[in-house]
């Protein structure tokens, strides 16, 4: 077994296998997503051309992220949806992904929202060096709060 993290776009064969183990973590149940809705987002995405990437590790995919080029305000990068296998934790797929989405940006600035129950993501992106700069209470569901993280990425574009 190899340590390497590839990642590569979307295809159309990684998302059943994706959607179903998405459907099966305990954070994306919060917010009702199933295995059939998260396949169909998946597969409109790409069918509107949407920025989707996987990161893989001997052919299995670990994560994915989401990235809207001018998603935040119409400037700014914005990671759209981000998620890791939970097998995968702590294995550096999350930071593969990050610093991939960041690499990509076509902005100065990263933006992305994390719920406020989701304590290790504020730390992880914390020690990625994002910073929370606003909070939308009850925007995705009733009770919980979006907390909005920025960063200012080191690169001219």
């Amino acid at each position: 077994m190899s340590n390497s993290i590839n990642i590569r776009p979307l295809a159309p064969a990684d998302i059943p296998d994706l959607a179903r183990w998405v459907a099966e973590t305990p954070l994306w149940q919060r917010y009702t997503v199933t295995e059939k809705s998260f396949a169909e987002r998946l597969r409109a995405g790409l069918a509107s051309g949407a920025t989707i990437f996987v990161a893989e590790r001997d052919g299995t995919v670990l994560g994915f992220v989401w990235l809207v080029a001018r998603g935040a305000f119409n400037r700014s990068a914005y990671i759209q949806l981000i998620g890791t296998r939970l097998g995968a934790r702590s294995g550096g797929v999350g930071r593969a992904l990050m610093e991939f989405a960041e690499a990509r940006a076509e902005s100065r600035e990263m933006f992305l929202l994390v719920s406020d129950f989701n304590a290790d993501a504020q730390k992880f992106y914390a020690r990625l060096g994002y910073r929370q700069v606003g909070k939308l209470d009850d925007y995705v569901i009733q009770g919980v709060s979006e907390l909005i993280f920025w960063k200012k990425l080191e690169r001219e574009v």
